[in-house]
This record gives structure tokens, sequence and C-alpha cells, in this order.
């Protein structure tokens, strides 16, 4: 594979289109590759492909970048697909948001689980389903790199309804949480050894070592000297754990039933409620910066970004072996988590492709956490594959989080006000409405 085929879905995410193409072109094996951008909204389209142009120039790759309306025609022969798609973008954010919260339910983030993570899943799984069948025809050896959220609940629809097998989710969480905490030990990062597994944005880190030492106890003697380490939820959750989960308080706090209803909770811990809408005017600022300083000729940033994409295409493209965590099919990977349900492991990655590490059992304080998640991801996937509205009410009942603020009445005539602010996203056999 010389000149491997990289496709980019929904490439108008410009800024982090840029970074992922910073990553690509500082490999000399993938310099001459080819990048097909799509995009259905034609001037981020324009936007995406004059900042590939420009990252290529400075980054000295000889690469071949073409701009596609046409999503088939970006994907044929396609070696490689990185989907960033965001269906609905701000909009069926602030939805997501606006209308729960008229409800009384509160949440920071909304894309992973909960009401916010189900509407976003089901007004994204048609397409994928679309997708899927576009690949199965175009390019059916190609690997399906998945950055869309909620990252769990789209591979394993992707799994279910598409027949796709060559399909790995990827998130940036491990690895940060794992920068993060060899910070805060003051133990180089390139030093240190672990190993994580769970589910995304609630996986766990099961060994934490510097030249075979556990660090767990120095994490622990921090923790009990910083009255202010002690207000953020993940290191609340691990003091009462024992482990670290691998993604922010604003994330950990939306996937248990213990904080976000009490307001004393709230304000002990500091969660932003509804933090994700001031991060997605962030993004539509940055774009907006992107765009006015390629018209005007003023210098992009190219700065590399450690995503795992790019290590993925350049392993399989070079042969070079690496570890990277993924979220894939369970299939006996963690053996106390459901066999079909979406896990993140650490994965091999090399020129035969990605193949995931079995991890045994989780301790089960922790298991019992992420079946809980995966339950609803299942409940979830089971609505769309099955074509069954009242999976929906049913996922929304099992998501810790809703579970606790809102008796179950008021969860089913939230689940019916989401349908209808939704409406034509959703696949038609989902747009009924079921009362309370």
């Amino acid at each position: 594979m010389n000149h491997p085929k990289i496709a980019f879905i929904g490439a108008g995410s410009v800024v982090f289109t840029q970074g992922l193409l910073a990553d690509l072109f500082a490999f000399p094996e993938l310099k001459d590759a080819t990048i097909a951008l799509h995009d259905i909204d034609p001037e981020r389209l324009t936007t995406a492909q004059a900042a590939a142009d420009y990252i290529a120039r400075h980054r000295g790759a000889r690469a071949t970048v073409t701009a596609h309306a046409d999503r088939r025609a970006a994907l044929a022969d396609a070696d490689f697909v990185i989907n960033i798609v965001q269906i609905g973008m701000g909009d069926s954010t602030r939805t997501d948001f606006e209308v729960p919260a008229a409800h009384g339910l509160r949440q920071t983030i909304g894309d992973t689980l909960g009401i916010g993570g189900i509407f976003r899943a089901l007004r994204t799984f048609p397409f994928l389903k679309e997708l899927g069948a576009d690949m199965a025809e175009l390019c059916p050896d190609a690997w399906l790199l998945n950055y869309t959220n909620p990252m769990a609940m789209n591979v394993q629809y992707l799994s279910a309804a598409t027949g796709l097998t060559k399909v790995v989710g990827l998130c940036h969480s491990v690895y940060w949480t794992m920068q993060d905490l060899a910070k805060l030990v003051n133990v180089p990062y390139d030093e240190i050894t672990y190993r994580a597994a769970g589910v995304n944005h609630q996986a766990w880190v099961l060994r934490f070592e510097h030249e075979g030492r556990d660090l767990y106890p120095k994490l622990d003697e921090l923790i009990a000297s910083d009255e202010q380490l002690r207000r953020r939820v993940r290191v609340d959750m691990y003091r009462r754990l024992g482990y670290y989960p691998t993604e922010t308080s604003e994330h950990s706090s939306e996937y248990v039933p213990w904080y976000l209803h009490h307001d004393s909770e709230i304000e002990r811990l500091r969660l932003p409620v509804g933090a994700y809408l001031g991060i997605v005017d962030e993004n539509v600022a940055q774009y907006e910066r992107t765009r006015k300083a390629l018209a005007t000729g003023e210098p992009l940033a190219v700065e590399g970004t450690m995503e795992y994409a790019p290590q993925i295409i350049h392993s399989v493209v070079s042969g070079t072996p690496r570890t990277v965590y993924g979220n894939v099919p369970n299939h006996g990977l963690i053996a106390n988590l459901p066999a079909d349900g979406v896990v993140e492991v650490p994965c091999l990655v090399d020129g035969s492709g990605l193949q995931p590490t079995r991890i045994g059992a989780l301790p089960p304080q922790l298991a019992a956490l992420n079946r809980t998640y995966l339950s609803a991801n299942d409940l979830v996937v089971r609505a769309a594959v099955e074509d069954d509205p009242r999976h929906i009410r049913h996922a929304a009942m099992t998501d810790p989080a809703t579970a606790a603020a809102l008796p179950v009445e008021r969860i089913w005539e939230l689940c019916d006000a989401m349908v209808r602010a939704h409406g034509e996203r959703l696949q038609p056999g989902l747009r009924h409405l079921l009362g309370s």
C-alpha cells in the first residue's frame, strides 16, 4: 500500500481535520497519500480543502487532496475512512440540552449516554447505515476509523446493522488521562507503564506504574493533601471505586446517578451544567478564525494532535507495530461485560491490521457500572435495529442519571418531546409518540 487513499467523511469539522492531517503528513510513508474530503456543507468543504492544501505544503507532503460533495466519490477505492460527522450540528446539540432542561434534567456534555447521547445516536444511525452500505460496495476492505459520538453506541450499531467488521472507534480520553496523571505524580509520561479498559468515557486505569513501582499510592498522597483535587468528580469516583476513570469530571458525572441531581454535589464538585454548549460556540468561532486566516493569507497552526487514526494508518501502511486504545465489540475481551457491547481496550496495530487485547475480568464494582452503561446502549441500538420506539424509553429508564432525576412518567414525556424536536432526523418507525 504505497499511496493509501484516506477518505474524511465530515471533513467540514475543519479544526479536527487539520489536526489529523498534520499528524498524517508527519509520517514520511504518508506524505504521498490521497486525501479525499467530503462534507455536505459547500463552504465548510471548500475551507477544509484549503486547510488541507496549506498543511500539506507546510509539512512538505506531496499528497493529492480532493474535495467531494458526493460521499460515494470520496469513498471509492478508499483504504481508510475517517468518520467525523456530526448529524444536526449545533442546532441539534442545543435541542439535546434545552428540551431535557425544560423537563428538569441536567447534563454537562450530553454526547455519550443519557438523553443527549440517546438522541445523538438515533439521529446518527440512519447516516451510519448509508455509510456502511456505500463502503460495502465501494471500499469493502477499508478500515472505518470512527470519531463520531456516542462512540460505543455507534460502533455497536455499525456492527449490528451494516455487516462491516473492520471498524474501530477512536477517542483520546485514555491518552490524555495518562498524560495528566503522569504530570500529577511528576513522572515523565514516556516512563510510565499503564493499562486501561472498560467502555468509552468510562474506562478505568487498571495499572499505573513507574519502573515496576505502583504509582497509585503516590496519587493517594497527593489527593489526601489537596482539597481542590478532592473537588473533582473523577477523583471522587477513584476514591470510592479504587481505580481512576479515564474521562473528565464533566463527562463522568453524567454516567452515574450520584452527582447532577443534587445541588450540593454540583457545588462541591464544581460541575458546569450545560458546559458543552460553550464548546459548540468555541468550535464555531475556531472554524471562523480558520476560514478568515485562509482567506487573508494568515498563517495556520500546523500542530500534531497525537490522535490514534493517523497512528493506525501509519502502522498498517508501514508495518510499524504500536499500541493504541480502540473501541470494538467485546466478544469476550472483558469477561464480565456483555459479549455484544462495545468496550475500550488496548489494541496492537501493525501491517496485519488491528488486534484487540483480551483483558479478562474487571474488578466487580467497575464491571457493574459498565454493564449499566452497556445495557442502555443495547436498548438504543435495539430501538433502531428492531424499529421499536418503546426501546428508546426503556433506554432512558435504564440510564442512571436520567432515572435519578425524573419519575418514569416524566421520562416518557421527555422522550416524546425529544422525538418531536428531532422529527425528520429519526428513522420513520421511531417517530411515534407513546405518551406517559
